[in-house]
């Protein structure tokens, strides 16, 4: 991140996260990418980039784009979660980046779960 050479800048960086924050709240489509040291390691960086391209490619306006640490399945990495409004959260890992506009076209446009990249699910 760049530094906050001024307070217009530190405005506009207020307003930005009062507006990504209020998303998450306001039942909007959430896509979460495990980000933790082991997220990274396993190629968690590059399914975000994925997500996001795929994301700005599509024009979906209603979508945020979220991060979290470690949650204990190491082994899965890379992982994201596709929350749709009213629906229970989808874990998908061991992930490529070219298993990424699937998930979003299939699950997150689409209402349907990409069942092999599945590890987990409320039941």
């Amino acid at each position: 991140m760049p530094k906050i050479k001024n307070l217009e800048e530190l405005k506009k960086l207020r307003e930005k996260s009062i507006s990504e924050t209020s998303a998450r709240k306001e039942g909007k489509f959430r896509v979460i990418i495990g980000l933790g040291t082991c997220g990274i390691a396993a190629g968690g960086r590059k399914i975000m980039e994925a997500a996001m391209e795929e994301i700005a490619k599509r024009g979906l306006k209603d979508v945020s784009v979220e991060t979290t640490g470690c949650i204990g399945m190491c082994q899965n990495e890379p992982l994201m979660d596709i929350v749709r409004p009213g629906e229970p959260r989808v874990t998908y890992g061991n992930l490529k980046p070219e298993d990424v506009p699937r998930i979003i076209a299939d699950h997150l446009v689409n209402g349907n779960v990409v069942g092999e990249k599945v590890i987990g699910r409320p039941e």
